[in-house]
């Protein structure tokens, strides 16, 4: 009789992907979230969101009370294992990995994508690809079954932690190259089955949909609270957030890509001023929680800061001297010395960049420090987590739209006015 441990069960070969892979790879990611842990009793959660300083990016403490990056862009929840022996794994022609991995590298099998189990020579595990948006390197990893946690809402008070078990992927510790001090992974936000908020959707009966609300830089560590599963929504002093959305603006898709875009089909404006564009391409903006500042297409961008400095000096908002030499490794060309810049409760006073959005809406950035030229991406806009500050998002995935209060700062609000810390 033939020893068993004398064959083993072949799984597909593994083969490192780079970051463009990644994409094709998992943005068709189902939700494969298990029975919820803690019953959220359909109610939305919220945690509390931090920007770390060093590195501009935003954490929320959902993996035990270990950070995750926020990456609006991440079609998946990934964090470091620390036993390769002690997790769960699902297996390669799982249904839940077979949709995980709609799109395949070549010569895979269309069951599924795995790699042999090394505690079980006759079963294959399912792998994923966790890809880090700082550093841009690709990995691979179990895909796994791990309990987070976060805290249910009225929309006013926290009700009460609550625990789910999600769908994540396993990662390298090399991994983390670039992410804060202390992060373990990154917290998919993404438009796909296995981000953050379709798991929360899925496990707790909520909607899918989120509000996030990114504090102002100036105040790093003051945590603000993103809601997670609709609204309603309310700021500590009781005012109704809701009622301050402006009009929904349609999501749109920019290839195959799995973030979150939208049309500035009317155009771009400085002061109100429609700037003229020498281009037919399609005016896509994309938003971001790991990129600082806006990165503008090259074709968007010589007219945009063309028109903004002309702007500068017809309003009389610099004088003698305020230009500067863009510094050595500066992401910007375009500087101006701020002491002779005046300021306002809201910053300096510059020109109003704007973007007229598809159904009729308009983003204002209003400050005007904060934009680089982005090379040639095929985007003609990325927001950046600089230019959501103060400014409430919602991103709802089942109306496929993106709301928006505009800067609340300038109604007496702050992000941080959110505030589920201590009940009513």
């Amino acid at each position: 009789m033939a020893s068993r441990s004398t064959t083993a069960l072949a799984c597909p070969n593994f083969k490192m992907w780079q970051p463009k892979d990644l994409l094709l790879i998992v943005v068709s990611l189902c939700i494969l979230a298990c029975t919820v842990a803690g019953d959220g009793g359909g109610r939305p959660l919220v945690t509390a969101v931090r920007r770390d300083a060093a590195t501009s990016l935003y954490s929320i403490p959902v993996n035990s009370g270990r950070p995750l990056v926020l990456d609006l862009s991440g079609p998946i929840v990934w964090s470091t294992c620390d036993d390769c022996a002690s997790h769960d794994t699902l297996e390669y022609n799982d249904i839940n990995c077979m949709r995980a991995h709609r799109f395949h590298p070549p010569n895979c099998q269309h069951n599924g994508y795995g790699m042999p189990d090394a505690h079980n020579p006759y079963r294959c595990k399912c792998t994923a690809h966790p890809h880090n948006p700082v550093s841009g390197d690709t990995a691979s990893g179990d895909m796994t079954r791990v309990v987070l946690s976060a805290n249910a809402t009225d929309g006013r008070n926290p009700l009460g932690p609550v625990s789910f078990t999600a769908v994540t992927s396993c990662a390298p510790d090399s991994l983390l190259a670039g992410l804060p001090a202390g992060a373990v992974g990154v917290a998919g936000l993404a438009r796909s089955g296995l981000a953050f908020p379709a798991q929360v959707a899925r496990t707790q009966g909520v909607a899918n949909s989120f509000a996030l609300c990114l504090g102002n830089g100036e105040r790093d560590g003051v945590a603000i609270w993103p809601i997670f599963g609709g609204g309603p929504l309310f700021a500590a002093n009781g005012r109704s957030i809701t009622d301050m959305l402006r009009g929904d603006t349609p999501l749109r898709k920019h290839g195959e890509y799995p973030g979150y875009y939208v049309s500035a089909s009317r155009g771009v404006f400085v002061d109100g001023a429609k700037v003229p564009l020498d281009t037919y391409a399609p005016l896509t903006i994309g938003f971001s929680t790991t990129t600082p500042y806006a990165l503008v297409r090259r074709d968007v961008y010589r007219p945009l800061i063309d028109a903004f400095d002309q702007a500068m000096e017809r309003d009389g908002a610099i004088t003698a001297g305020a230009r500067l030499s863009s510094p050595a490794g500066s992401p910007f060309e375009l500087c101006y010395n701020s002491s002779r810049l005046s300021l306002t409760r809201f910053g300096y006073f510059v020109p109003t960049v704007g973007f007229g959005l598809e159904g009729g809406t308009g983003w204002a950035v209003l400050r005007g420090d904060k934009a680089g030229y982005g090379g040639g991406a095929a985007l003609a806009v990325v927001l950046g987590g600089l230019q959501m500050e103060e400014n409430l998002v919602v991103f709802n995935e089942e109306k496929q739209t993106m709301a928006f209060t505009g800067q609340i700062n300038g109604r007496g609000l702050l992000c941080s006015n959110f505030n589920f810390t201590v009940p009513a």
